[in-house]
């Protein structure tokens, strides 16, 4: 059983916990998905369906509510926090809708390596699949459109022997690309706290002494409600190991 934030007669918002991946594919296999949790919590009586591996985008996915059983949007297998599922199809189409229009507004937070400078401000480079690499993704000419919001909530230090800075920041993504946070981070020189794939193997390494998933968490999301038509919002409290890592940190004043 996932975690439930809200549930009405038209949709469901789930906080999912990281290690569970959204969506089946080929490399699920054997694996509970929040695609399966779905399939039975909504008693949707389909066959098991496999997405394709190669989507680039959360909001560039199949618009097919039975195919998606559906799941809206996703999130990174390590990634925690919230998702949205619709009830019915003219639900599914209305939020995907939303999404594509870029009216959801969703708030994510990261632990960073570094100090984040300036405070405030905003990343547009375009990101996609890395040519030598496809399973990671970065800043690469021809890659699509990718704009992020952010501001740093505070600064802290490691209390291990590294006594690094690191930044609580908290982000706003205007488009939805694969990895997109993980990404733009990681440009600007500031990678994602345990980020296996963009933080660099030694630091990563060293990361995971601490914490053994990315440090990002889907914490908030606002929308027009598609039954209601009135503007909706909710938030997803840190999980206990990401809040565990932010009471080892020491404040910077």
């Amino acid at each position: 059983m996932l975690p439930i934030l809200y549930e009405d007669s038209s949709l469901l918002l789930i906080n999912k916990p990281a290690g569970i991946t959204v969506n089946r594919s080929d490399t699920t296999a054997g694996q509970e998905t929040v695609q399966d949790f779905t399939d039975v919590y909504l008693q949707k009586e389909l066959t098991p369906t496999v997405l394709p591996e190669s989507t680039d985008s959360d909001e560039e996915l199949s618009t097919d509510f039975y195919l998606r059983s559906g799941i809206v949007h996703r999130l990174d297998k390590e990634t925690s926090g919230i998702l949205i599922v619709a009830k019915s199809q003219d639900v599914f189409s209305a939020l995907q809708g939303e999404f594509k229009e870029r009216r959801v507004e969703k708030s994510y937070l990261a632990l960073a390596h570094g100090k984040v400078t300036p405070m405030i401000g905003e990343i547009n480079v375009p990101v996609g699949r890395l040519p030598w690499n496809r399973r990671q993704f970065g800043v690469v000419a021809g890659g699509r459109e990718s704009l992020t919001k952010y501001s740093v909530v505070s600064y802290f230090r490691t209390a291990d022997s590294r006594k690094e800075i690191v930044s609580l920041v908290e982000l706003h993504p205007l488009t939805g690309r694969t990895h997109q946070i993980r990404v733009h981070l990681q440009y600007l020189g500031y990678p994602i706290f345990s980020d296996f794939l963009y933080a660099g193997r030694k630091t990563q390494r060293e990361d995971r002494k601490l914490l053994e998933r990315v440090f990002l968490h889907a914490a908030a999301i606002a929308f027009i409600h598609p039954t209601s038509k009135k503007r909706v919002s909710f938030a997803a409290p840190l999980p206990t190991e990401l809040q565990s890592v932010m009471d080892q940190l020491v404040p910077m004043i």
